[in-house]
């Protein structure tokens, strides 16, 4: 029997236990009616630096002591140390299998002592780094098994805390072929006691099904509707878990200890989904390389899991997907927490507006809106940094430094 999924959905384990603590405020408005928030944009101003050769893909970007960063590129299919302020780069290790390779580095996190994780997505492996940057120790980023009764989950960090434990959310429980629908949970690993427990859990973009071929030959993939509600979500340093939640925009920040601390609803405008918005969906899909598609292969029992990020169809018939009235929010995407604790939240604007971030502190209360220059969005934090990202026309991204406000 030969069977094939391929999915963006979750994984389910039990919910770890989190107790209310608070919640001031109230939804302020519904789609269509309520008011974009009072607050006045603080532009981001001039970059710092900027690096002027391009890359394919860049999701995360890791400053060392010295103030260089670590940038991985998964589409370029390289990992440099990078000097922004002298414009120059070295490329570390080589695209390979063996020690010292990669293929799609992903990202780069990273982790106590001076050591960096570096995520081989074509690889399937985690890899690390020392403090010189010589590379280490390398484990597979599934764990667990498949089957009834039994639970596999990817070990892709969406965050990574200041005691190296990774954070990443479930893609389903695939026991009997059957993928999760509309919630996942967001995990996380010990990898010092190999432990994995839920701390959250969270809301999915709607998705479509389509199954191919019969019998004991199928193809099914599910993929998310184009623009549709999503919980997004980030980790503090302190191992703080934020989720900011659709429907009334407020945020949740839950604690180690699982107590969960609420923020007010937050006003905003609903953006109608028309077609310059279809466009920027399209668009926008190339900062993530057309986001990560998970394959899992099932022939004869044995099973096959690959992860990896493909090209975006510029090219599409945007006609074929089915559309909702209106945008979200936010985007739902990782949610970056700076080194101050306050999380960044990209909002969704009229189509060919400057981006936008919600900047909201540990209470949940939204401090200032940053706007940043055209095609922009933010990667990454440092010593009183934020690493942005530009995309131009093609699709080529381009790194620059500014001053954190």
């Amino acid at each position: 029997m030969k069977t094939k999924l391929s999915f963006s959905a979750g994984l389910m384990l039990p919910l770890a236990g989190a107790v209310l603590v608070a919640r001031a405020g109230g939804y302020q408005g519904d789609q269509g009616t309520s008011a974009r928030g009072a607050q006045e944009p603080v532009a981001l101003g001039e970059a710092e630096a900027l690096y002027e050769e391009s890359f394919s893909v860049v999701s995360t970007v890791r400053e060392m002591p010295d103030g260089r960063v670590l940038v991985a590129d998964a589409l370029g299919q390289v990992l440099v140390r990078l000097d922004l302020d002298a414009g120059v780069a070295d490329t570390l290790g080589r695209v390979g299998e063996g020690p010292e390779e990669y293929r799609q580095p992903d990202a780069v996190w990273p982790l106590p002592g001076g050591k960096t994780l570096l995520v081989d997505l074509g690889n399937g492996r985690l890899t690390e780094l020392s403090p010189d940057l010589e590379f280490g120790d390398t484990r597979p980023y599934a764990v667990g098994e498949l089957g009834p009764g039994r639970e596999l989950v990817l070990a892709i960090p969406q965050a990574v805390d200041g005691r190296g434990r990774l954070y990443f959310r479930s893609f389903g429980r695939m026991g009997g072929g059957e993928v999760a629908s509309d919630s996942a949970y967001i995990l996380r690993l010990d990898l010092e006691s190999e432990v994995v427990d839920s701390v959250g859990r969270i809301k999915l973009p709607g998705t479509t099904t389509r199954t191919t071929g019969s019998g004991n030959n199928q193809n099914t993939s599910v993929s998310p509707i184009p623009l549709s509600a999503a919980d997004a979500w980030g980790v503090a340093a302190d191992g703080r878990v934020v989720i900011v939640r659709t429907g009334d925009y407020h945020l949740d920040w839950i604690d180690p200890d699982g107590d969960v601390v609420s923020g007010p609803a937050v006003a905003y405008e609903a953006v109608r989904i028309r077609r310059g918005k279809q466009e920027e969906w399209v668009h926008t899909r190339s900062e993530t390389g057309g986001g990560l598609g998970i394959s899992l292969e099932i022939v004869n029992n044995a099973m096959t899991m690959t992860a990896s990020r493909g090209g975006a169809s510029s090219d599409d018939d945007l006609d074929q997907y089915d559309w909702p009235d209106f945008a979200p929010a936010f985007y739902g995407r990782p949610v970056p927490v700076d080194g101050g604790g306050r999380a960044w939240v990209r909002r969704h604007l009229e189509a060919g507006e400057a981006p936008q971030y919600d900047v909201f502190d540990g209470a949940g209360e939204r401090k200032m809106v940053v706007q940043l220059p055209p095609e922009r969005r933010v990667v990454g934090f440092g010593d009183g940094k934020v690493y942005v990202v530009r995309m131009d026309e093609y699709g080529l991204q381009y790194l620059e430094r500014y001053a954190l406000p």
